[in-house]
């Protein structure tokens, strides 16, 4: 692979993210770090109330009015986060692209799906009419949507749930972005849709080189459709590597317990292993380890100081007090 190709795209810096509500502070992404290089696909994973979601809106500019951003996010060596409004939507959906959750509430279910995905191209790329219908329904050719010339005419609710997805994922590639982030885009769906939808975007990431951002509690989707993982805890980073070690050689206790807590067909336990306890109160963060209370290695130590994010192994970085073998004092 070439130099240009493992050129980082996307280098996020101590991001954090505050809402300032009338008890205080609630801090939902606190000193973030990650770096996503061109045709990469990370996954972000964690309990809901993470900041998984939180992060993408705020790479997006799309955090609620109540919403502080701190720290860096240089994308093409520029820092998104200081951008005002109007040269942020020059960025989005040309070069910064989202899938939402929830394509029902995502589409105007006033509008024709074809009108939809036309004004796209006549606001971003300054199309006209006959050019964006023809350049829309290539786009729904290309994320596999059957008769797609004659879905144009189509509203919203006159989809099924996954091709609804397919209209949302047409409509963030039209203008090609070279970075398409995708929150939870299978929650909704049954399980073969779902595994279509994975597919089709490993297709389309091969196809236009984009790297997505990957959001996502489903660790089944973040094992068959990316390179790099983050694992998100109370707004933080517990863990960080490639997909293949934090699934087969996870090292932080809470990665651990998210993976034991897998339905497993092969495993003959009469009950599903969960992790004890409840998220911390973000309003009202816990002094050292915000996992320290759930985690059954925890020491006083882990009580009294946050852990360091630290690379232990190449590519590899957790944010743990105990040691790879052991505790350490």
């Amino acid at each position: 692979m070439s130099a240009l190709q493992t050129k980082n795209l996307l280098e996020v810096t101590n991001l954090r993210v505050k809402f300032k509500t009338p008890d205080g502070f609630v801090t939902a992404v606190n000193d973030l770090n990650f770096t996503l290089a061109q045709g990469e696909t990370l996954g972000i994973v964690g309990e809901s109330g993470s900041g998984k979601s939180q992060t993408a809106f705020a790479l997006m500019g799309l955090l609620a009015g109540n919403g502080v951003i701190e720290g860096e996010a240089r994308f093409n060596q520029q820092n998104i986060l200081t951008l005002n409004e109007k040269a942020m939507n020059r960025i989005r959906s040309k070069e910064i692209a989202m899938i939402f959750q929830d394509p029902m509430t995502s589409l105007n279910p006033y509008m024709k799906v074809g009108k939809q995905l036309m004004e796209v191209l006549t606001l971003h790329k300054g199309m006209s009419k006959a050019e964006a219908f023809e350049a829309s329904v290539k786009m729904l050719d290309a994320v596999k949507m059957p008769e797609a010339r004659k879905r144009m005419n189509m509203y919203p609710h006159e989809f099924s749930g996954g091709m609804r997805q397919r209209v949302m994922i047409a409509m963030a590639l039209l203008c090609q972005p070279k970075l398409l982030i995708a929150d939870e885009p299978t929650t909704a769906l049954d399980v073969t849709v779902q595994a279509q939808i994975l597919t089709l975007l490993n297709e389309l990431k091969d196809d236009f080189n984009t790297s997505i951002i990957m959001i996502t509690h489903d660790l089944g989707v973040v094992a068959g459709l990316c390179d790099k993982v983050l694992v998100m805890y109370a707004g933080q980073t517990m863990e960080y590597g490639t997909a293949e070690d934090v699934f087969y050689r996870p090292t932080h206790p809470y990665t651990q317990g998210l993976l034991k807590a897998i339905p497993r067909l092969d495993a003959d336990d009469e009950m599903l292993s969960t992790i004890a306890g409840n998220p911390p109160n973000l309003l009202h963060l816990p002094p050292g380890c915000p996992f320290h209370a759930r985690c059954e290695f925890a020491k006083d130590r882990c009580l009294e100081s946050m852990p360091i994010l630290q690379e232990f192994a190449p590519g590899q970085l957790r944010a743990c007090h105990k040691s790879l073998d052991g505790w350490v004092a």
